[in-house]
């Protein structure tokens, strides 16, 4: 299962006055919402007066998502909440699985571009080989043509996957959970 992404919201007027505020609010975990609303009335009920001082909110910190993607100081929560939520990835491991992984190549910014134009099938163009390095990825190309029904299985041990899955991969990025495809 994924790490929930959590994020606590804090308030420009809050933070520039010094007030009981400005810390921002407790630790919100996101895929406990089902739309803003419900975040904004967490947030009055946390005492944030929405309508007047604390009407300018900001992601004061956030738990879940590469801090290297983007400069949360200045995303809207709000923005980032229905970009999440749209693209399906707070309900899903699967997609929130590639969502991390391609968030390790490419920007937030990118995803968001991604979500906007295609909505919960932002990912149908990307696949995660996930636990694959160079060599499993040449084995999977290797079978996908069809050669290893015309390699013997003793001549390929003489085969190298590994530089064969790097020529065939030309649109594939390693990352952590191990490579990924974005046509």
């Amino acid at each position: 299962m994924s790490d929930p992404i959590r994020i606590v919201i804090g308030s420009w007027g809050s933070y520039k006055e010094c007030n009981e505020k400005a810390l921002g609010s407790k630790w919100l975990d996101l895929s406990d919402y089902s739309d803003w609303d419900e975040i904004e009335e967490e947030l009055k009920e946390e005492g944030f007066d929405l309508d007047g001082i604390d009407e300018e909110l900001f992601i004061q910190d956030i738990e879940g998502l590469p801090s290297n993607s983007k400069n949360w100081d200045y995303t809207h929560p709000k923005t980032l909440f229905e970009t999440l939520n749209e693209s399906g990835v707070l309900e899903s491991n699967c997609k929130c699985d590639v969502m991390m992984a391609y968030l390790e190549v490419e920007s937030f910014d990118d995803f968001e571009d991604l979500v906007s134009r295609k909505g919960s099938h932002w990912d149908d163009d990307i696949y995660l080989y996930s636990g694959f390095d160079w060599e499993d990825y040449g084995r999977e190309m290797f079978s996908a043509m069809g050669y290893d029904h015309e390699i013997p299985g003793h001549l390929q041990d003489f085969f190298d996957f590994e530089s064969y899955g790097q020529y065939m991969g030309t649109d594939v990025q390693v990352c952590s959970a191990g490579l990924i495809q974005i046509c």
